[in-house]
């Protein structure tokens, strides 16, 4: 196949561009979702926990903001890695070095373990599940006193 330069107006380029950007946008409404879900079923859990006032089932609320966490770290590790695959190629447009085989190829670049472990200290997951966790503890600790005292 003959490297040529692309137009950066052209359909193929354009369209190429419009679903890299849609793809980011859904890994990031994705990640929303992971938040939004994790809040509705650690508070689903916590009040059937108060209503029945057993401790111990505060705890369970740990395994959907375990799985989350990781879901939402998974997506935005996904996001920033078709992000950075998206700042490639229109550096290479603009350099006038993109080769006519990479307006048809939408993958991540650099997507890999790693890239999934450093979103787990990104700003946007490890405050949002830590308080969560903190609240779910929280609830257990506070729930436990006035279980004991009743029985």
């Amino acid at each position: 196949m003959s490297e040529r330069n692309l137009d950066p107006d052209s359909s193929a380029v354009q369209t190429h561009l419009q679903i890299m950007q849609g793809v980011i946008q859904r890994m990031a409404e994705n990640s929303r979702s992971c938040k939004v879900w994790c809040v509705t079923l650690v508070s689903a859990t916590l009040v059937l926990v108060t209503r029945t006032e057993s401790p111990q089932h505060a705890l369970i609320a740990l395994a959907p903001t375990l799985l989350f966490f990781v879901l939402d770290a998974y997506y935005l590790a996904l996001e920033r890695s078709f992000i950075k695959s998206y700042d490639t190629f229109v550096a290479s447009l603009h350099e006038g070095s993109l080769a006519s085989a990479s307006v048809y190829a939408v993958k991540p670049t650099g997507m890999g373990w790693k890239a999934v472990a450093w979103c787990f200290r990104s700003f946007s997951t490890l405050p949002f599940y830590s308080l969560l966790t903190i609240t779910i503890l929280l609830a257990w600790l506070v729930v436990l006193p006035s279980s004991t005292a009743g029985g």
